[in-house]
Order: structure tokens, then C-alpha cells, then sequence
């Protein structure tokens, strides 16, 4: 395996993860040296070269992929603290959650259209297509495969969060994303041991920092 100089973010609000994301995002392009040749032997391990240069394995895939989807939920579960009435601490958790993990959605959205392979559909294309935000949680995730994703809450989790009273949903907001973000730590450590690519290895380290940081914010608030 090559040897990658890793740049360590701890970021502690969504100005520092959105500016980690925009630099990670100005180094796609560059030529890595990985470990293996170019060519996929059917391996996970494996290092292939994408058309614009990147070099990249099937862990890299697997992490942009299904991140875009848990990325994607955790907005979901964002969107439904519209209205409710919230500790000040909690809506700013979860307008720094909006704000960083659009653009990494984004980001990861540029990788894998530039390795040419398939960007997952999520469930918040459902929302942006013919549903709305009234609809339940288990329409907007209908089709929709997330049973080996650690930490990925089920429709029937989703609905019962969106029903909730305004005096049941912000703690039960809260231990849903406690539980959200574990399993996005648990994919981002996976990548930077599994990964070939730099820039995912990178962000997989900005999620992992970030969102054990927000753990910790939640499991107090939880007290």
C-alpha cells in the first residue's frame, strides 16, 4: 500500500468541515501512487485508474456510495426539525449537520460520476420528486436498500420520528442521530483502513473527527 500524508481535521462547527470539504474537494485530479497495478484483478483491494487520473479500489466506491446515502438521511432526519420547537443547542447541531454534509454529498457525487460508476439513488430524490416533506418517511424510502449500512434508521424508524409529540421528538431526535452518526464512523474508519483513494481517505477522517465530536455535544445534551 502507498505511503498518503494525511492532513488532520478536528473540526468543532460546520465553517471548519465545510472548509476541509472545499479543500479535499480542490485536490481531485491529482495522480496518486497506490499499491498494485491500475488494473482491477476482481479484488476489493484492487487499484483502478479513472478516465481524469484518480486512482481508486472498490472500498473507495463502496464508501462514496452508500455515504451519500447515509449523508442523505441524516438530512432527511434535519428536514424534520423544521417546525418543532428546539433547545438552541440542538437546532445549531443540526444546521451544522445541513451545512456540512451537502457539499461532502457533493463531493462524493463528483468521484464516483468521475470513476463512471453509479450514483446511488436516495431517499431524498424521492422527496425532490413527486413527494413532498407531509409525506411519510417510508414512501420517500420506498425501493430503497439500506439493511448493511450501519447505522441507517428503517422507514418505520423514520415515520414514527416524523409522528413524534414535540415534547417526544428532540430526544428521540437525538439518540436516532447519536446512533446515525456512530455508524458513519464505524464506514469511515473501514475506508481509511480498506481505501486507496487519498481524497476519500481524507474525508473519511474529517467525518470520523466531526461526527465523534457531535456524539459527544448529543450524549450531553441527552445528559
Amino acid at each position: 500500500m502507498s505511503n498518503h500524508t494525511h492532513t488532520k481535521f478536528a473540526p468543532r462547527s460546520s465553517a471548519r468541515r465545510v472548509a476541509a470539504a472545499v479543500a479535499l474537494s480542490a485536490m481531485l485530479g491529482g495522480t496518486l501512487v497506490a499499491c498494485g497495478d491500475d488494473s482491477s484483478d476482481g479484488s476489493p483491494s484492487a487499484s483502478q485508474t479513472a478516465p481524469n487520473g484518480d486512482v481508486f479500489n472498490e472500498a473507495d466506491v463502496s464508501f462514496a456510495s452508500d455515504m451519500i446515502q447515509h449523508h442523505a438521511q441524516a438530512l432527511s432526519m434535519v428536514d424534520l426539525t423544521a417546525g418543532r420547537s428546539l433547545d438552541p443547542e440542538v437546532q445549531q447541531l443540526a444546521d451544522d449537520i445541513r451545512a456540512a454534509q451537502g457539499p461532502e454529498i457533493e463531493m462524493m457525487v463528483d468521484w464516483l460520476t468521475a470513476w463512471d460508476e453509479d450514483v446511488p439513488e436516495t431517499m431524498r430524490d424521492h422527496s425532490n420528486a413527486g413527494h413532498d416533506m407531509g409525506d411519510d418517511m417510508s414512501e420517500q424510502m420506498e425501493g430503497m436498500e439500506h439493511s448493511d449500512m450501519p447505522g441507517m434508521m428503517s422507514a418505520e424508524e423514520m415515520d414514527e420520528l416524523q409522528d413524534a409529540s414535540d415534547a417526544e421528538f428532540q430526544d428521540m431526535w437525538l439518540e436516532m442521530m447519536v446512533r446515525h452518526h456512530e455508524g458513519a464512523v464505524e464506514m469511515a474508519r473501514a475506508e481509511q483502513e480498506d481505501g486507496t483513494f487519498s481524497d476519500a481517505m481524507e474525508l473519511a477522517e474529517v467525518i470520523e473527527s466531526a461526527q465523534n465530536t457531535e456524539i459527544e455535544l448529543m450524549e450531553g445534551l441527552l445528559g
